[in-house]
């Protein structure tokens, strides 16, 4: 699998926002679902070129909606990253956001 189709996109939450801010550099990402924890890793150093301590993967389970009484719908199941940077280390896609 190449670099560039592993992440997907990066997950911008308050949630995401406030594990980055607390002690270490944590940014979270959406991931293909075939990803490993060492596809993720080695995606991250080389894209953005910082150092990964440590990479942590939740299955996302799918969820069910309503539009209205009787309109159901699901959104699929993803995979989410939380990547953990060495210290000093920051990605510049999350500045200023």
């Amino acid at each position: 699998m190449n670099v560039y189709d592993v992440l997907k996109r990066p997950v911008d939450t308050e949630k995401a926002r406030y594990q980055g801010a607390l002690y270490e550099p944590q940014y979270s990402f959406e991931v293909d679902r075939r990803a490993n924890k060492q596809q993720v890793k080695e995606a991250v150093q080389r894209i953005f070129e910082v150092d990964v301590v440590k990479v942590r993967i939740i299955n996302v389970k799918p969820k069910q909606g309503r539009y209205g009484r009787r309109v159901i719908v699901r959104k699929p199941a993803w995979k989410k990253a939380i990547v953990t940077l060495a210290e000093g280390e920051r990605l510049e896609i999350f500045e200023g956001v």
